[in-house]
């Protein structure tokens, strides 16, 4: 097995772990190691925020984990919640109905949000800028890094100074887009899994509300030109439209044109027009996610059609799945051979959105209709209603016999809304934890590195519940709260810990 370096006194490095790009995927990143005690430099070749909209939808997980993070109660007032997305034909009629409700769900939130996505940067670069461990460098350009067995390094410029400066660090984690260098440094190749489409983009921002624009994002299902309308948070509002390889880019860019398009929902004396793009929506997943110490993460890990919204929500997954892992590696917890289970569990993982949206694109596209409305489809309604996906995570040897076995592994848990109205997550934080029934009602919650929560009565039937429901007497779970492990049986409990559940992963005397 290969010697794990990861302990060596921090003199012998500049850091702990370099991340590339400062995104939502890399300062989500950033910011999990950061409170982790990790010493994190970021690089990111823009000198600000880029200002405008993009990404504009996220998930339920996606708020747990800024709820890690420490910014959802701050991030919750700058977002609408979704109630889903239709699918309709040219003459209105639904095709698919994917209803996302407004009750708080098992997660702890909304299953589904809009944002502007530089409201969401501004609060994880302010939530950076507390942790003196991290440093954040804006408008500084990777050029060149090299691995060694004990360290990687890395030169990169100032772009406004033209200075350039090298560092030594334990891992360097790039999230620096489809373009990525570190994945270019990595030798690594995409997988291509077939959809190629190129799209206009246009968000406007309205003079005053258009309730009738409606509130639902709505997919306008057609063989000449798909498009679909969000509903994002304040006045803003995003139409997408498909491109005949027939009209160039710039016919396509061409502001007469563009108001021509949007007339049958609004017009100049409307709205503003604040950005329009292009883009190729892809499909794609890299071959290979980890070269020793350096790896990959967000879009420069996978590309998705845009048409469930879950784009940035892989990032941030990889985020919240690697963040826990690297720092018991810099914490001498566990041995270097845990990170290859991130390729593992979430190559899978995001390959799965990734076909569904693309055959979810189909549909949109007028193609092969009835096979795409028989995915994810509530069984009581399966003619009309689709139900949010909730794949497990691929398949890792990191937890050790008998448990490898529990049927509820690499499934994501709930998370308790507490009687006072908090989250039980921000009682345990970023750690394991074990949940485990100790009477007929009555749960124990032990975080790792906490003493155990007391919790109210009320708080402990309600959890008591939540154990029913999974048919467990006790699970282990991981800090980006994906079960590691359950037992039914009460004297297996006290064996749950990641000690004996990782002892494949842990240092020995070889290290």
């Amino acid at each position: 097995m290969k010697r794990n370096n990861a302990a060596q006194n921090l003199s012998d490095y500049d850091h702990d772990v370099v991340i590339v790009g400062c995104g939502p995927t890399g300062a989500t990143l950033a910011n999990l190691l950061s409170q982790s005690g990790a010493n994190v430099l970021v690089i990111d070749r823009e000198a600000a925020i880029y200002n405008l909209p993009r990404a504009v939808h996220f998930d339920d997980e996606t708020m747990r984990v800024f709820q890690a993070v420490g910014i959802s109660d701050a991030l919750l007032k700058k977002v609408r919640v979704n109630p889903g997305m239709r699918f309709v034909d040219s003459d209105g009629v639904v095709l698919l109905d994917w209803p996302r409700p407004v009750d708080i769900g098992r997660q702890g939130w909304h299953g589904s949000y809009r944002l502007h996505q530089p409201d969401l940067e501004v609060l994880l670069r302010d939530a950076i800028a507390q942790y003196a461990n991290c440093t954040l460098k804006l408008g500084h350009e990777l050029l060149a890094l090299e691995q060694s067995d004990s360290a990687v390094e890395l030169t990169y410029q100032n772009k406004k100074t033209g200075t350039t400066e090298n560092c030594r660090s334990k891992y360097v984690v790039g999230c620096d887009g489809a373009n990525s260098i570190v994945r270019e440094a990595m030798s690594v190749e995409m997988e291509d899994l077939g959809f190629n489409e190129r799209w206009l983009v246009l968000d406007v921002l309205l003079n005053q509300d258009m309730p009738e624009l409606g509130d639902h994002t709505i997919q306008y299902c057609s063989s000449e030109q798909p498009i679909t309308y969000c509903r994002n948070p304040g006045l803003r509002r995003r139409w997408e439209m498909a491109l005949s390889d027939l009209v160039s880019d710039k016919q396509a860019l061409d502001t007469s044109t563009i108001w021509s398009s949007l007339s049958r929902w609004i017009s100049p004396q409307d709205a503003t027009l604040e950005r329009k793009a292009i883009y190729t929506f892809r499909s794609q997943v890299a071959k290979c996610w980890r070269n020793e110490r350096m790896l990959i993460a967000g879009d420069a890990a996978h590309l998705t059609p845009p048409f469930m919204g879950q784009g940035m929500c892989a990032g941030i997954r990889d985020a919240s799945n690697l963040a826990w892992k690297l720092t018991m590696v810099l914490q001498n917890e566990c041995a270097d051979v845990l990170l290859d289970s991130y390729e593992q569990e979430r190559r899978p993982h995001a390959r799965e959105y990734i076909t569904t949206a693309i055959a979810l694109g189909k549909l949109i596209n007028s193609l092969e209709r009835e096979n795409v409305r028989s995915i994810a489809l509530d069984g009581d309604k399966a003619d009309l209603q689709m139900a949010s996906i909730a794949p497990r995570l691929g398949s890792s040897d990191i937890v050790t016999e008998p448990f490898r076995l529990s049927r509820h592994i690499g499934k994501l848990f709930d998370q308790l809304v507490i009687a006072d109205g908090t989250r039980l997550d921000n009682w345990i934080g970023y750690q394991h934890v074990l949940i485990s029934r100790c009477g007929p009602a009555s749960v124990s919650v032990k975080p790792v590195k906490k003493k155990e929560l007391n919790l109210s009565v009320c708080d402990q039937v309600a959890l008591s519940a939540m154990l029913d429901q999974w048919q467990v007497e006790a699970v282990f779970v991981r800090p980006d709260r994906y079960v590691l492990a359950t037992t039914n049986n009460l004297n297996d409990s006290a064996n749950l810990n990641w000690q004996s559940l990782l002892s494949s992963a842990l240092p020995s005397a070889e290290y």
